[in-house]
């Protein structure tokens, strides 16, 4: 099943690695790819399509033609809707507008995408829809993947200048009996198998300070607290 039975490769691995490569060059060289993505446009022209399709980092273009494809595959090429997933395996070549493209020689369908995704020009503007369709979000709106992209990354170079100065990350308890080591409002829950009532915990300093107390002289870190008060990015 595809693409297991072949390695399938980044668009930005193709885009990297055949920069400059002239539409001869590429035509002589008949340099052969496998690559999958989401359908975002489909521009048809009687027997040939344009599919551009994303692997969520890059976007990459795709050729179809009649001739090209088995009965099978031109069949479902032109069935594809914006949004389905696809894999195709085939040739790179540059177009008359010198884009990077594969022209298909196989196309398989990977799943189909039963809802329409939103207008390509305008994307997704509405901000109450961005927060509670996060998936959504990062299909059309580029910017918000690098978001979560910058995060994992400074959250791993936090970590890695503390590693490397001997400090030890720990993990301390998210239920609490009692909430300290700030003033905040809590989230209260109660568990049932223990008969108690608990917190969601409003700071981690209290236990942090107990490791210390325990002999570790150099702890952080990296988690989440919750607060059962105003929803703002300031503190």
């Amino acid at each position: 099943v595809f693409p297991i039975e072949s390695t399938h490769r980044l668009f930005n691995t193709l885009l990297v690695a055949f920069p400059g490569a002239s539409g001869d060059d590429l035509d002589a060289a008949q340099n052969h790819t496998t690559v999958a993505g989401r359908i975002l446009i489909i521009r048809s022209f009687g027997k040939a399509r344009f599919l551009v399709i994303s692997d969520g980092v890059s976007r990459l273009q795709i050729y179809v033609r009649k001739d090209a494809l088995s009965e099978r595959d031109f069949a479902i090429a032109v069935r594809l809707d914006i949004g389905d997933h696809i894999g195709v395996e085939g040739r790179l070549f540059r177009t008359r507008t010198d884009e990077l493209s594969v022209w298909a020689g196989s196309l398989e369908f990977l799943a189909k995408c039963f809802l329409p995704l939103p207008e390509k020009w305008h994307g997704l503007t509405d901000v109450e829809t961005r927060y509670r369709q996060r998936y959504l979000d990062l299909i059309v709106n580029p910017a918000a993947r690098r978001v979560f992209e910058v995060r994992a990354r400074v959250l791993s170079v936090i970590r890695n200048f503390l590693v490397d100065r001997g400090f030890l990350e720990v993990e301390t308890p998210m239920l609490q009996d009692v909430a300290g080591g700030a003033a905040a409002r809590p989230f209260e829950t109660y568990h049932n198998a223990l008969g108690m009532p608990l917190t969601l915990r409003i700071a981690p300093e209290l236990y942090l300070k107990r490791l210390l107390v325990g002999g570790f002289t150099k702890v952080f870190e990296l988690n989440r607290n919750f607060r059962n008060e105003g929803i703002s990015r300031r503190h």
